[in-house]
């Protein structure tokens, strides 16, 4: 309650504008992924519905109160060079029956890259968890969630949706951002 109360102060101080309905479950791909505030915003985003989400971050972050803090907020460290245990501890995690809500950054990086991270979509394939979209948006001062789809196997048709919905997102700085693109699709 403390948390939706602070999410939602926040959110009317920043003047943005809340779009979409947090899932009750799900794997959350949360982009544009250009600066360290893109966390927190995801965090005001699942927080303003009362939502308690999990949300990887990579392993070299959680050293000294940094980690305690991470922690506190549903941080899971993830080791991309050993990144299975985590996503096999996830699955497990996710097929409770409990309500699971997993946001992802699938740029893996804050800096421009080449191409995403394919994560989310083994993700919903083993799970069966759909995924929904969520964004951060500064130049039309919104944020929240797009839409849902599961995994379909079929890469392309999956990612097409992903860039429909990202093409007119920005994110804090969008010199950063990274075309969503995997390197299965080439």
């Amino acid at each position: 309650m403390i948390r939706q109360r602070l999410a939602r102060t926040v959110v009317r101080a920043m003047r943005y504008q809340m779009v979409g309905e947090v899932p009750q479950t799900g794997i959350l791909v949360g982009a544009p992924h250009t600066s360290n505030w893109d966390f927190i915003t995801m965090l005001l985003v699942m927080w303003h519905d009362g939502a308690h989400p999990r949300v990887l971050v990579k392993k070299q972050l959680f050293k000294g109160p940094l980690g305690w803090v991470l922690k506190a907020f549903g941080g899971v460290p993830l080791d991309r060079d050993n990144a299975g245990t985590v996503v096999r501890e996830l699955v497990e995690e996710a097929g409770t029956g409990e309500p699971f809500r997993l946001i992802l950054a699938a740029e893996g990086t804050r800096s421009k890259g080449e191409y995403w991270k394919s994560g989310f979509l083994r993700l919903s394939r083993e799970t069966g968890l759909p995924i929904t979209l969520a964004f951060f948006d500064p130049p039309t001062r919104t944020m929240g969630f797009g839409p849902s789809f599961h995994a379909s196997g079929d890469v392309t048709a999956d990612m097409d949706i992903v860039r429909a919905f990202f093409a007119d997102k920005h994110g804090i700085r969008p010199k950063n951002a990274t075309p969503p693109r995997l390197r299965e699709e080439s």
